[in-house]
């Protein structure tokens, strides 16, 4: 029983932060910057704090063939290709309606899992997909749910990170670390992630020039980075204690906390069918978190 309320408490910590990285996300973007540049920085930021981290633990990064294809995986599926996708969202839509997306996270981990043959079939679990469902259609349905109309052709684009985060959560359960533990992986991931965006920002013209002065994007993108170091590692860790499942019910603490803190950060408000949707989301997870046994 200790360890199951550790493991929720930990959840807690995680969504908390990860939701701040919403808002942090809506004011990188808010001056001009755009995701390879972001993704970028991110990555090496993230990787100067794991690296000091596997120096001082006196540990080495393992190159081999299965150590190196889980760096690729992990900085693909975690880092580069959905944050691509959520800066780009970030642009368009409020960080608010931007959390609520991401409480699909269980919702498209749950099918992959059972494709993926790390997880077993179950009927609370499908009902549970049908309200989450439900939900996004809430949300992109009415004329009134979002504060202009023409935001519903972006929300596909908000959904395409989770889809990236089910994924990655269920290769991990799958096919382990490769004998790395979390703050190697991530380190490791962090400098593959690194090498593959700094072309991609400077092809694309995303090249984010890091003398100062700094501006509130600037800081928002090193608060972020710092925050998503931290917390990346603990989900990682978390996938491998407790499963993918579980872990992705970070949504649940990622969502609340990430429209708390866009309210507040940023003043936005929301129409009541934008919080009709959030309540069939959190409805929805409540129905495809996993059995207490498989928990723990």
């Amino acid at each position: 029983m200790g360890d199951r309320w550790l493991l929720i408490a930990v959840l807690v910590a995680m969504g908390a932060g990860w939701g701040a990285t919403m808002p942090m996300a809506k004011i990188a973007v808010s001056e001009g910057y755009r995701h390879f540049g972001l993704i970028f920085w991110q990555l090496v930021i993230g990787a100067a704090i794991l690296g000091v981290l596997v120096a001082v633990r006196g540990q080495r990064l393992p190159l081999g063939r299965r150590q190196v294809v889980m760096y690729l995986a992990v900085a693909l599926l975690g880092t580069v290709l959905p944050n691509t996708t959520s800066y780009q969202s970030a642009v368009y839509l409020p960080a608010g309606v931007i959390a609520i997306g991401i409480a699909t996270v269980p919702m498209f981990a749950f099918p992959i899992a059972l494709l993926m043959a790390t997880d077993r079939f179950d009927w609370f679990r499908l009902a549970g997909l049908g309200f989450g469902l439900a939900g996004v259609l809430v949300l992109v349905g009415p004329e009134a749910s979002l504060p202009e109309r023409w935001m519903v052709w972006v929300i596909p684009l908000a959904l395409v990170a989770p889809v990236f985060y089910g994924i990655e959560g269920n290769v991990v359960a799958k096919y382990g670390t490769a004998g790395l533990d979390p703050i190697q992986l991530l380190c490791g991931a962090s400098v593959v992630g690194a090498l593959i965006a700094l072309p991609l920002a400077l092809g694309s013209g995303h090249w984010i020039d890091p003398r100062p002065p700094w501006g509130a994007p600037d800081r928002a993108l090193i608060a972020s980075s710092v925050i998503h170091a931290a917390v990346y590692v603990t989900y990682v860790w978390m996938v491998g204690r407790a499963g993918a499942v579980f872990a992705a019910q970070v949504s649940y603490m990622v969502t609340g906390f990430g429209v708390i803190w866009a309210m507040l950060f940023l003043g936005e408000r929301y129409s009541g069918w934008v919080w009709a949707a959030m309540a069939l989301m959190f409805a929805g997870l409540f129905l495809v978190q996993p059995r207490r046994n498989q928990a723990l």
